[in-house]
């Protein structure tokens, strides 16, 4: 089964974002088994990119504003060519200070979602419905119109 790791600095408060979450994480168990990491946010950033680097498995997945822009459809093509190799993937969220350079550059790819800035909290949501609608789309589903 391919492995989806997601590596993020913070945990979540408000229940209503535990529960999309996990909702989406529960929709993902049919291709994926998704491992949630949350990490304690430290007093630097660099302290939390030495906790955020031991979390990294296979191909590494930084989310930031300057990354690339992905459509769904790309990003769909980008998690199926990695299923195809085999390879398991992991996807950071920084805290709401954002990422040490040293993660950045530990990146396979940098994707961002928008230029707009969302909460580290919320951008857990939409990463995880992202790759439930990738994968939807990859399995052929109309889910994505």
């Amino acid at each position: 089964m391919q492995k989806i790791n997601i590596v993020c600095v913070g945990k979540l408060k408000e229940k209503f974002f535990a529960d999309a979450v996990a909702e989406y994480c529960k929709r993902l168990t049919r291709f994926a088994a998704v491992h949630i990491c949350e990490l304690p946010e430290r007093r630097t950033l660099a302290e939390e990119a030495e906790h955020i680097l031991r979390e990294v498995r296979g191909v590494c997945f930084v989310l930031a504003v300057e990354g690339k822009k992905l459509s769904s459809e790309q990003l769909a093509a980008l998690v199926r060519a990695q299923c195809d190799a085999g390879r398991e993937m992991t996807f950071v969220i920084g805290s709401s200070c954002g990422l040490d350079d040293s993660v950045k550059k530990r990146a396979d790819m940098l994707l961002s979602f928008s230029d707009m800035t969302f909460p580290h909290q919320l951008m857990r949501v939409i990463l995880c419905e992202q790759l439930y609608r990738a994968f939807m789309i990859n399995s052929g589903s109309t889910y994505h119109k």
